[in-house]
């Protein structure tokens, strides 16, 4: 080969060379545009799937705040009703040992009540004894008290006491006279003598006249005989405090007609001892 030759083929080389050049940097250039195409996808791909991962995360993270706000209102709601449970127990046993005590209480009371029934009923009781017991005495007193006047003078039993008629039988008035002769005074002596060691009694001495005259003359005339008795029972020893007098004129006849007998009859005193421990005066006047 010539010199010639032999420099004309490297030249020939470095043009082929040359050529090439070009087409692998062109493929170089593409493939690089590829991956960055590639990689720009790739990186959008997963831009968006980490939003959308962020948005489900943060729906998540709402539904979880809502469900955790709903828990502590459910949670907020029961502690209430925890406390207001709570409360209705306080209140309940609070209640019970308050009907426990009131029942205590009650039973207390009915027990107090049951004895006081008891202690009332004994004294009741005792009291009814006793009130027997009085009435029998006064009874018996009675009893002795009219066989004593009885002896100087009719004498009768009443609700009240008794009644003892001074009438022309131990004690006469004249015709409208109320003066006291001095052969009755011995007999008001003797009624004294008996009155005067009662207790608890009071002495009515009632006047009567009879029916000759007017109503209001014969009023005045029986109330100035009560008086005259009156006035010597105090004479003979009476406690003036428990005697007293009244007038009843013509009214209340003892015996009946207008013979002498019968007007003398009427013209008279009863006495009316009053057990002042058993009632008035007034049971007594229906008696008379």
């Amino acid at each position: 080969m010539s010199l010639e030759n032999a420099n004309e083929v490297p030249q020939a080389s470095a043009s082929s060379e040359q050529n090439k050049r070009p087409k692998k940097s062109s493929l170089g250039l593409v493939i690089g545009l590829a991956v960055l195409l590639g990689l720009a996808a790739f990186t959008a791909w997963r831009t968006e799937r980490i939003e959308t991962e962020m948005a489900q995360l943060s729906r998540q993270m709402v539904e979880a705040e809502k469900k955790s706000d709903a828990a502590l209102l459910q949670a907020a709601r029961a502690e209430a009703s925890a406390q207001q449970a709570a409360t209705e127990r306080d209140q309940a046993v609070q209640q019970k040992d308050q009907a426990e005590q009131a029942r205590a209480q009650s039973q207390q009371a009915a027990q107090a009540a049951a004895q006081q029934a008891e202690e009332a009923q004994a004294q009741a009781a005792k009291a009814q004894q006793e009130a027997q017991q009085y009435r029998q005495q006064r009874e018996a007193e009675l009893a002795r008290l009219q066989q004593a006047l009885s002896q100087i003078a009719e004498t009768r039993r009443t609700a009240m006491g008794l009644i003892m008629t001074l009438d022309s039988n131990s004690i006469r008035f004249d015709f409208d006279k109320a003066d006291l002769k001095p052969q009755y005074r011995e007999v008001l002596s003797r009624v004294a003598g008996v009155l005067i060691t009662l207790k608890g009694y009071r002495i009515d001495v009632d006047g009567y006249a009879d029916d000759v005259g007017t109503e209001e003359y014969n009023l005045k005339l029986s109330q100035r005989r009560a008086k005259a008795v009156r006035d010597y029972l105090v004479q003979a020893g009476l406690d003036p405090g428990i005697v007293s007098t009244n007038g009843y004129g013509k009214a209340d006849p003892r015996v009946a007609g207008e013979s002498a007998q019968a007007r003398a009859a009427n013209r008279r005193v009863e006495i009316a001892i009053v057990d002042s421990t058993l009632g008035s005066a007034a049971a007594l006047a229906a008696d008379h």
